[in-house]
């Protein structure tokens, strides 16, 4: 089992260390519209190939689904903000914020589905926003002259993202991982083109650099993520899964110390440990709740 809970560990810390990695292809000319771009049309290809592979050695037929096709227009939409918001915002505020997903996707199903937040949902809300303000000093955002556009980019980057988490769970469920992985990202890569159509199409910078980002970040972004999650979760359980998937928020501000040299106060460091708290208190519960449910339907 340890193996497995390595392997999902390293599946979140490789989306993690993304942010950072733009950050520098930025550094070196190339746009935000550019990287995503190349990340989400590098992503497709590999993941296609992979698909095609797959679909001749078991003798099996594709299977278009265009519901997962137009959902994975949220989830280019979401890559496409979140990198932007990096271009104005420093990567450990802006994964701070992406990580308001956990919230939003409750606040969603409320709003869309008719699914009223248990106590502990509300409970562990209340604290991923308070760690948050927090780890992203949001009390002080003039003082630190940080870009209220970048927020707000990286906040609407959150609720896409959170409709993709949507979409997906409600979608798709027959579609094998790879195949579906496929069918998403390429929705993403069409959205972004259609989006940045007349700033990728008259472009200076589509050379062999960034054929490498965008080949790197497909990689690590788009591939190995997946695969380590489909090899691992169904061996570790959803609810330890879940608790390892809030590795990309500490993975992704180290990355940004270390490689960036962004500062991170000892508050943000305590937000950021509150965040994670009630992100893993939240998650735990949930198994706990859904094991309890299977073992009355299995005494039934």
């Amino acid at each position: 089992m340890n193996k497995y809970i390595i392997i999902v560990a390293l599946g979140a810390l490789s989306f993690g260390m993304l942010s950072s990695f733009a950050k520098i292809a930025y550094g070196q000319g190339y746009t935000p519209e550019e990287i995503t771009l190349a990340q989400a049309f590098f992503g497709t290809l590999i993941l296609w190939t992979i698909v095609f592979f797959r679909k001749i050695k078991n003798g099996q037929k594709l299977q278009l689904n265009w519901k997962l096709l137009l959902a994975g227009t949220s989830m280019g939409s979401s890559a496409y903000t979140y990198y932007l918001s990096v271009a104005y915002i420093p990567a450990s505020l802006a994964i701070v914020l992406l990580m308001q997903i956990t919230w939003l996707s409750i606040l969603i199903e409320w709003i869309f589905f008719k699914k009223k937040p248990s106590a502990v949902e509300i409970f562990s809300a209340v604290f991923i926003i308070l760690g948050t303000v927090l780890a992203g000093n949001l009390m002080d955002l003039k003082s630190l002259n940080i870009s209220i556009t970048g927020v707000l980019l990286s906040l609407l980057s959150a609720v896409l993202y959170t409709l993709y988490i949507v979409f997906t769970s409600k979608i798709g469920k027959e579609t094998p991982m790879f195949e579906k992985s496929a069918l998403m990202t390429s929705g993403s890569a069409m959205i972004i083109f259609f989006i940045n159509f007349e700033s990728i199409t008259t472009s200076t910078h589509l050379d062999f650099g960034l054929l490498q980002w965008g080949t790197f970040l497909a990689v690590f972004g788009t591939v190995i993520p997946p695969v380590c999650f489909t090899v691992g979760m169904p061996k570790i359980g959803a609810g330890l899964s879940s608790v390892l998937l809030t590795l990309e928020l500490p993975a992704a501000v180290f990355c940004a110390y270390i490689i960036l040299g962004e500062k991170v106060s000892f508050m943000q460091i305590i937000g950021i440990a509150i965040m994670l708290g009630a992100i893993m208190y939240l998650n735990i519960s949930k198994a706990k709740k859904e094991k309890a449910i299977q073992k009355q339907t299995v005494a039934c």
